[in-house]
């Protein structure tokens, strides 16, 4: 899967995805400081997945009312790096051919997903 690793992501994470064959381009890596509205714009205009930990862009798409290319929002704050990795792979593979159409959430609890606004 290709996805775009929003800087509040762990540089663990991506190279974990990496590793597995997943195509991750890392905010971190090639823009770091950007502004949210502008990786959301990124995704956009790469037509590819966010993920991030950061809740902002849930304002910037449902009150703000901004288009994306799919967010996925990671809320595993208590959990080590390899069981946050496990969890997102389990997602990954799940929920992949939904995550471009949704603003998903996982967390300890589970996965969720709402579709994109109209």
């Amino acid at each position: 899967m290709k996805l775009l690793a929003d800087e509040s992501v762990d540089a663990r994470l991506v190279a974990r995805l990496r590793a597995d064959g997943h195509e991750v381009i890392s905010i971190q890596e090639t823009a770091p400081s950007i502004t949210d509205p502008d990786v959301l714009e990124h995704s956009i205009q790469l037509n590819i997945v966010l993920f991030t930990e950061d809740k902002d862009f849930g304002e910037l798409v449902y009150r703000e009312k901004r288009p994306h290319a799919g967010i996925l929002l990671l809320r595993l704050n208590d959990l080590t790096i390899e069981a946050k990795y496990a969890a997102l792979a389990e997602a990954i593979t799940l929920h992949g051919s939904i995550l471009p159409s949704a603003y998903s959430v996982l967390s300890e609890s589970g996965f969720r997903t709402r579709p994109k606004p109209v």
